[in-house]
């Protein structure tokens, strides 16, 4: 028995000594404005909205209490992915490029968002992206 703990000791010390650990990609946030920089989210003009994948899978979207978007769980692969955002104002598709990264942690980072549409603009601020419908 004891030659067989003996045995045993060094494997689970090297299993126990690493951490696994997950770094998920920065969320991503939309504000939705009109030409004059008011919020289309808190004046009421933008009521329903959505975000689908290419395969159409619903994503969940959060809304923060300063009336922007948060899309949940996006960013989490190697390559690009394409979003159709849908609402009763405008429509309009985007793209997501990722790839995975290891900086002592397994996890991904977003490299860059593509927005495509008719009657939209595009600004990235500082920790979100100000949509603006024209």
């Amino acid at each position: 028995m004891k030659k067989i703990f003996l045995f045993l000791l060094p494997f689970l010390l090297f299993t126990a000594c690493g951490e696994d650990c997950y770094n998920a990609p920065q969320p991503i946030a939309f504000k939705f404005v009109d030409s004059n920089d008011v919020n289309l989210i808190t004046n009421g003009t933008l009521t329903y909205y959505s975000v689908k994948e290419e395969n159409q899978t619903t994503i969940q979207l959060t809304k923060t209490s300063d009336d922007m978007l948060i899309l949940e769980n996006v960013g989490s692969y190697n390559g690009t992915k394409n979003y159709t955002f849908s609402s009763n104002i405008k429509n309009f598709t985007f793209t997501i490029q990722s790839s995975e990264f290891n900086s002592g942690c397994e996890g991904f980072q977003i490299n860059k968002l593509t927005f495509t549409g008719v009657g939209i603009d595009v600004k990235d601020e500082n920790g979100y992206y100000k949509i603006i419908f024209q």
